[in-house]
């Protein structure tokens, strides 16, 4: 029998990925969405990259009977990712309440029902954001987390908090991978990086000007104080992060992790410019970018990137993927969503 995990907000971008990653891996995912973030052919797509059905549910997890409702369907559930989140930066500023609403209650209900079913193991979705403007580069997980620079940044960090709290009470186990900055898409261009609108994340702003969606990228802010004065990044491939989460997991069922709450960073190590990234895409595609500087945006942190160290040495886990690979299937993506 595979062993069965909830994989919450499992159609959002990195969800759909990580469903993918577990069947590769013999789990069985039972995917939970909302829908509220992603469209219910993501489902569809999940379905034929793995050529057969997956179990899913609408659920919506700040309703408590909703989520009582799923742990009595399937208790015999052996672990959870929990993805589920708003995560934009700019919206989060202009309606605080929605997010701390959404990000916290999800969570709390989550916990409520994993103690009362009695299963142990959760892995949770967390960002480089805790960290703010850190003090020194690369960032090691033992830096401080910081004052967040905007309402989601704070959710994370929250939920962090709540997550601890809980483990320390001896009903859970926690993992917690702050990923650096996620993209590129599953090799197969079927599912990506969906974008609702103008896109928040810089690489689905770089394919869709290169498909000619957008007439020009617009990078916030060129007088940051990096070599080309633009905000640095460690990009990863979504797929080296869902392949975190199966290491995450593995450690947790097989009885390894040291303490009850642990952290890992999750990124290459390196960081890259906006205009570097420009410039390593028309490398990497032969597409010229135009691109307008403008103002800075509320809420960026000037650079970040990630001393991985630690995920390399106790998950066992490296990212595989390079620069160009990433920036390839992105672009990939992209060309087979607007061929459909």
């Amino acid at each position: 029998m595979s062993k069965k995990i909830l994989v919450t907000g499992g159609l959002g971008y990195i969800g759909s990925h990580t469903a993918v990653q577990l069947i590769e891996h013999g789990f069985e995912p039972v995917i939970i969405d909302n829908l509220s973030e992603s469209p219910i052919e993501v489902k569809d797509r999940i379905e034929k990259i793995v050529g057969r059905s997956v179990v899913f549910e609408k659920v919506e997890m700040c309703n408590k009977d909703e989520m009582n409702a799923l742990f009595a369907k399937y208790p015999d559930m052996e672990g959870v990712i929990h993805f589920a989140a708003f995560l934009l930066v700019n919206e989060s500023v202009e309606k605080p309440l929605k997010y701390y609403y959404n990000n916290l209650v999800s969570t709390i209900n989550l916990l409520e029902c994993m103690t009362a079913y009695k299963i142990r193991n959760v892995v949770f979705s967390s960002s480089c954001t805790v960290y703010g403007n850190p003090d020194k580069l690369p960032v090691s997980e033992d830096a401080p987390v910081k004052p967040a620079e905007s309402p989601y940044g704070n959710t994370k960090k929250m939920s962090e908090e709540i997550l601890r709290d809980t483990a320390a009470t001896g009903a859970v186990d926690v993992i917690s991978l702050r990923y650096f900055n996620p993209i590129g898409a599953h090799e197969s261009g079927i599912i990506g990086e969906f974008q609702d609108g103008p896109p928040h994340h810089l690489v689905p702003y770089i394919t869709e000007t290169a498909i000619g969606k957008r007439p020009e990228l617009k990078i916030f802010g060129g007088d940051y104080n990096t070599p080309d004065g633009t905000c640095i990044r460690d990009y990863i491939h979504v797929v080296d992060i869902a392949d975190a989460h199966i290491y995450a997991l593995n450690r947790m069922l097989q009885g390894k992790m040291e303490k009850p709450f642990e952290v890992y960073n999750l990124g290459t190590g390196e960081g890259y410019s906006v205009l570097q990234m420009v410039k390593a895409f028309e490398e990497a595609t032969g597409i010229t970018i135009p691109y307008r500087i403008v103002n800075r945006r509320p809420g960026d942190v000037e650079a970040v990137y990630a001393d991985t160290r630690l995920a390399n040495e106790k998950l066992g886990w490296k990212a595989k993927y390079s620069l160009v690979d990433m920036l390839r299937s992105a672009w990939k993506f992209e060309q087979t969503l607007n061929n459909n």
